[in-house]
């Protein structure tokens, strides 16, 4: 959330605090040891969990590492995080974290050393990068790294750019013709080989353009908009075994999906060819709903959940109806903006 991370036990519904004030904005796991987690924050670090999320310590920075030096990240601002399949030679799955401003770091060593990927800096298209609301500076706003191929890596720049590496990330290309510059979340799928999943904020500037589709690993792109009346998307899933299946988190404006006082977003779904649909049964009314943040079970074929400033919610039917998680939400939470959510399997 915006002001904590919640751990939430779903078998035994109930619901723990942990960060408190940090402003946690990315998470993620290591799927070689789930109790393994690193918690990215706003101006805050980075943080490592090794027993699942019970205790926490700043790692990466040169106050948790000393002096400065090329090991650390010298940035606060840790806005996406993922892990790769890839097991290290120190038996880690190898982390990346891309920061405010725009830069790329990478560990293999379980996240006490960090190593930046520098080609970023040198693109073309890096002085137009700018996100609206500190427009002097710009940020990582995801990472993905391919299921199978891991040396394919994706970083979306806000504002700007979808780059690529096809090498672990030592070299990066730059923004392709037609491609989407506001990506907000993006998905990669085991079963669809080449294919990348987009929801970008594209469409709040020219209609249409809202989720972006590739079929060629980043090379050329599609816009499939049919049935999507909200053109400013967020957040995006896709069912862990159908890629076929695709939820995105949408609203009509930026303020709308984030400003609590003009809160009114909603979710979309669509299969196959089918044009989007929205999906209302079971979720709260998208008037003061803040946009949400959604996940697919990682190895569950048809669960869904869905994070937002009223609550945690679950769908068992690839996102058709939902229901509410039985855990105490605090009110609080209805003021605060939901930034990640990640699902560890127990």
């Amino acid at each position: 959330m915006e002001d904590e991370l919640v751990k939430v036990d779903d078998k035994n519904e109930n619901a723990k605090t942990v960060l408190k004030g940090l402003q946690p904005v990315s998470l993620a796991y290591d799927p070689h040891d789930i109790n393994r987690l690193y918690c990215g924050t706003f101006g805050r670090g980075l943080w490592r969990s090794i027993d699942a999320g019970e205790n926490w310590e700043p790692i990466a920075a040169p106050h948790a590492m000393g002096p400065v030096n090329d090991t650390v990240i010298p940035y606060p601002n840790i806005m996406s995080l993922t892990v790769s399949t890839k097991k290290s030679k120190q038996g880690y799955g190898v982390v990346y974290a891309g920061t405010e401003p725009s830069a790329i770091f990478c560990s293999e060593d379980g996240g006490d050393t960090w190593q930046e990927f520098e080609g970023i800096q040198n693109l073309p298209s890096k002085p137009l990068w700018s996100f609206p609301p500190r427009p002097h500076t710009s940020h990582v706003r995801w990472l993905g790294i391919h299921p199978i191929d891991t040396d394919q890596l994706f970083a979306a720049i806000e504002f700007g750019a979808f780059l690529r590496s096809f090498d672990g990330g030592e070299y990066w290309e730059d923004r392709k013709f037609n491609g989407p510059l506001d990506t907000h979340t993006f998905a990669l799928h085991a079963k669809a080989s080449g294919r990348i999943y987009a929801a970008a904020g594209d469409g709040f500037i020219q209609s249409g353009r809202g989720y972006a589709e590739s079929r060629d690993s980043g090379t050329t792109w599609t816009y499939p908009n049919e049935g999507l009346s909200h053109q400013y998307l967020y957040t995006l899933a896709v069912d862990s075994e159908n890629p076929n299946i695709i939820l995105v988190g949408a609203s009509d404006s930026p303020r709308q999906a984030h400003a609590p006082s003009q809160a009114c977003a909603t979710i979309y779904r669509k299969e196959g060819g089918q044009p989007w649909e929205e999906v209302k049964e079971g979720l709260p009314s998208s008037e003061g709903t803040l946009v949400s943040t959604l996940e697919a079970h990682p190895f569950r074929s048809g669960i869904f959940f869905a994070l937002n400033n009223k609550g945690l919610f679950r769908s068992d039917d690839t996102g058709i109806t939902w229901s509410s998680l039985n855990i105490p939400w605090k009110e609080k939470f209805e003021r605060q903006h939901p930034h990640a959510l990640v699902i560890v399997p127990s």
